[in-house]
């Protein structure tokens, strides 16, 4: 294993901050797996599945058993994880801007196609490693001017020239759910069956840049520009996994998620040997706008009805927000018949926070899709 050390751009004085990478296997040649862990500093689900991911992975070095270069984030924003507001971690936001850390990625497909005209032809993995170069080069000439940009430049420096790239994440309270692309979603679908994904969303661009959607969408976009002239890859499989809710922090599901990585490493020839049967998918696919969001319309004490993780029908209560004043409920239902794959941790609400969601396989929204 070879570990390296990402310094950040300096916040304060007396401060400094870094990111560790750590890379098995050929580092350097051929493929390349890309997994993070907490980029919303806060979701420590996914640190420990990174965590236990690391002893798989040093026992598969030692064995000879990776086939790629396999680079491991376990902390991808020392930033956000040292924001404590009263004795409460704080790392979904910067503090001191309110931008969300995934958030805005930027996708550099502009400048990338200006550099490669003329240099694309029909060689599918030339233009690959062609592209991958142009990137490198426009991520180089960004110059950050905080430590917010310099987390963002660092992470897809890390990233930019992998094959898949696994963004650990969770939810408030939350059944297993990953996103990914439309055009990437063949790839992915192993590892949704493996991982035991209750929901699977997709999209083609949720408006939101978020890290697995800005490094699919620079491919989409270039195959967009150069419309078809030349044959361009999905040059990157990026998925953000949901690894349940932020309290569902335990060895026996962390080290169920790490192993289920493992068979799709292995399913993909990343990882020698013989991978387990795919499981079923839990549920189809359904596109990201046609996942209902529920919001509060009044404040007061919010009563769930149903199971994270349950499938519901169209009319079903889902939510009661009482008046502790009067004891008046008032009942919110679906209009989705899907699952309900997250919802607010929170039991007193304020009107117009965020209350739950549940899948549906016909597009209901538009615009940006992703929350804050």
């Amino acid at each position: 294993m070879e570990h390296r050390e990402h310094v950040l751009l300096q916040a304060t004085h007396g401060s400094r901050r870094h990111i560790d990478s750590e890379h098995y296997g050929p580092v350097g040649q051929g493929r390349k797996i890309y997994i993070q862990a907490a980029l919303h500093a806060d979701e420590i689900p996914a640190m420990l599945v990174a965590t236990l991911l690391r002893r798989h992975l040093v026992a598969l070095e030692k064995a000879n058993r990776l086939q790629h270069e396999i680079v491991l984030v376990a902390v991808a924003n020392p930033v956000g994880l040292s924001q404590y507001v009263m004795g409460a971690l704080s790392g979904r936001f910067e503090l001191g801007s309110g931008r969300n850390y995934n958030r805005n990625f930027p996708v550099h497909h502009q400048q990338i196609a200006r550099k490669i005209e003329g240099a694309l032809g029909q060689d599918i993995d030339r233009n690959r490693e062609v592209i991958r170069s142009a990137w490198r080069e426009c991520l180089d000439d960004w110059q950050p001017m905080d430590e917010y940009g310099s987390l963002q430049r660092t992470l897809m420096l890390l990233a930019h020239d992998a094959d898949v790239v696994l963004d650990l994440h969770c939810s408030r309270e939350a059944s297993m759910h990953v996103y990914t692309g439309e055009e990437v979603w063949a790839d992915v679908e192993p590892l949704s069956r493996y991982l035991g994904a209750e929901v699977s969303l997709l999209a083609k661009d949720s408006e939101g840049y978020s890290f697995d959607e800005a490094l699919c969408l620079l491919w989409t976009r270039l195959q967009g520009l150069f419309d078809g002239a030349f044959p361009i890859p999905n040059g990157t499989v990026a998925v953000t996994v949901e690894h349940r809710g932020q309290r569902d922090v335990s060895y026996e599901l962390a080290e169920q998620d790490a192993a289920a990585i493992i068979e799709f490493l292995i399913h993909r020839g990343a990882i020698e040997g013989q991978p387990a049967p795919l499981p079923a998918l839990r549920n189809p696919a359904t596109p990201l706008s046609g996942s209902e969001q529920f919001y509060a319309g009044s404040a007061g004490i919010l009563v769930h009805r149903v199971p994270v993780g349950s499938q519901v029908q169209a009319g079903q209560a889902l939510f009661d927000i009482v008046d502790p004043t009067t004891g008046e409920a008032t009942t919110i239902s679906s209009h989705n018949t899907g699952v309900l794959y997250m919802r607010r941790e929170i039991r007193y609400v304020k009107p117009g926070d965020p209350l739950g969601r549940v899948s549906g396989p016909v597009p209901i929204r538009t615009g940006k899709l992703l929350g804050a």
